[in-house]
């Protein structure tokens, strides 16, 4: 009898240490996504660009086998996914807010401004002068125009008085 008892307790002790189904099933690291997150946009939680909050602990995503990808900002929120198992997160970024002299101050184009407009590929480089109908920051698309009585087109400012063609740098 004691034979059996002492072979139960080793029974019961065993199953007791083996992991159960959930124990073993690996989670991605949800610190490790924030970090991926808070490195890609270079903002920490809570700071103006950055994600607005924590990425919630209690998600439960499969561990990713590669890195996973961050994108954007798209839409006002970075995007996390992992291409080979297929599941995507958005993490909500805080909108980053200029001071009103800084935001005059990235204005790189006037309305009313000549502009060059510039197309370039790997073999050639082309340039007109047009004028400005927008204002306009680096990377900002603005409507520029041959002249007055022209069509307006749409351009990327790239600096002081240099704006790019669409589809080109």
């Amino acid at each position: 009898m004691v034979r059996k008892a002492m072979a139960a307790a080793a029974l019961m002790a065993g199953l007791a240490n083996m992991p159960t189904q959930a124990q073993t099933q690996r989670f991605e690291d949800i610190n490790g996504l924030e970090a991926l997150v808070i490195a890609r946009i270079g903002a920490a939680v809570g700071q103006p660009g950055g994600p607005v909050a924590p990425i919630d602990r209690r998600l439960k995503l499969a561990a990713c086998p590669g890195t996973p990808v961050i994108e954007g900002p798209v839409m006002g929120a970075a995007v996390v996914r992992c291409e080979a198992i297929g599941w995507r997160i958005r993490v909500p970024l805080r909108a980053a807010i200029m001071p009103a002299a800084a935001a005059r101050s990235a204005m790189l184009v006037r309305k009313g401004d000549p502009v060059e407009m510039v197309a370039q590929g790997s073999s050639f480089s082309v340039s007109t002068q047009m004028m400005a109908d927008e204002d306009g920051g680096r990377g900002d698309m603005i409507r520029v125009r041959a002249d007055r009585k022209s069509a307006p087109v749409v351009a990327r400012v790239v600096d002081v008085g240099v704006v790019s063609a669409p589809g080109f740098n």
